[in-house]
């Protein structure tokens, strides 16, 4: 067995050469083939690459990769079009040669087309979308041209995507403080601005927080000075701050959906001036541009609403 090391990990190659008798050609590099997705490309699948590059001592790494309109009929939409994808594996020391459009299952046609010796992948079965097999590489480890390489725990793409999903409203206002619209994010007037005033509560309740722990630090002081029993004074404590902070979040909650209300109300108000101005049946047209969905109680306008309102509320 071969070890790979790195900086801060050693992953262990299944690539075991016998030099006496070698089950690989030896007067020319190796040719070895990988293939996948490799959306949002991160370390994971550079080290799978690695070992695949390691897995004889002179080998000529092809790394295919699935072209947009086979991965998203197969497996799903992916976040990189397929051009993002291939540059990505481009600009990767490790590989030598770009195959796009890769097919999802490897044939004999091509394997002999591009003269793969040995195909490296992970040994867990992956079962064929199309409904041909149980495993896409069933056919190589068959002929006895399968290396097997290992995955990288703790790292994926739909790890990191699930990530951004978990803090998805942090993401949104660092988008827009970054100057991304809110056409350009898929963000309504009133998500937008709910957004914003639940953050400074947030960070109000973080302050609210801290005050706290300082109160609480001083009041075991005052405790210790007077002689007094120290529980007393903590439980008392507690209780009054306790008090306080549920006070405190009733209180945001209702500043929180009077903000929204006073929003929907001016959003709604501008809206049906225009409609009358113009000389249109308010009622029916408002019915089309807004409305609700139910699953997250959040409201919806056409693009040319916000347009609209942002151009009353300049001239206001």
């Amino acid at each position: 067995m071969a070890e790979v090391k790195s900086a801060d990990s050693t992953t262990t190659i299944n690539a075991s050469p016998n030099h006496s008798n070698p089950d690989y050609p030896t007067d020319r590099p190796v040719r070895v083939y990988a293939d996948g997705i490799y959306d949002l490309f991160h370390f994971g699948h550079a080290r799978s690459l690695e070992q695949a590059k390691k897995s004889f001592p002179n080998t000529y790494l092809l790394v295919g990769c699935c072209n947009d309109e086979t991965t998203h009929s197969l497996k799903g939409k992916t976040v990189m079009n397929e051009a993002e994808r291939y540059e990505s594996l481009r600009h990767c020391k490790w590989v030598d040669e770009v195959i796009p459009d890769a097919p999802w299952v490897i044939s004999q046609e091509f394997i002999d087309k591009h003269k793969i010796d040995f195909v490296a992948h992970d040994s867990l079965p992956y079962a064929d979308a199309t409904g041909a097999g149980k495993d896409v590489y069933e056919f190589v480890k068959k002929i006895g041209k399968f290396k097997e390489t290992k995955r990288t725990e703790g790292i994926s793409t739909s790890d990191i995507i699930m990530r951004i999903v978990k803090d998805y409203n942090q993401y949104v206002l660092r988008n827009l403080d970054r100057g991304y619209s809110r056409k350009e994010l898929g963000v309504s007037f009133v998500k937008e601005k709910r957004l914003r005033v639940n953050m400074r509560l947030k960070k109000l309740q973080e302050k609210v927080k801290e005050h706290q722990e300082k109160v609480g630090e001083k009041i075991q002081t005052v405790a210790k000075t007077a002689g007094m029993h120290r529980n007393e004074w903590v439980e008392n404590a507690d209780r009054w701050v306790a008090g306080f902070l549920e006070m405190f979040e009733e209180g945001c909650h209702k500043m929180g959906t009077a903000i929204r209300d006073r929003i929907q109300e001016r959003l709604m108000g501008a809206q049906q001036q225009k409609y009358l101005e113009n000389g249109k049946d308010s009622d029916s047209d408002l019915e089309e541009e807004y409305y609700y969905d139910d699953d997250d109680d959040e409201e919806y306008y056409e693009d040319d609403f916000y347009e609209e309102f942002e151009k009353d509320e300049k001239k206001s």
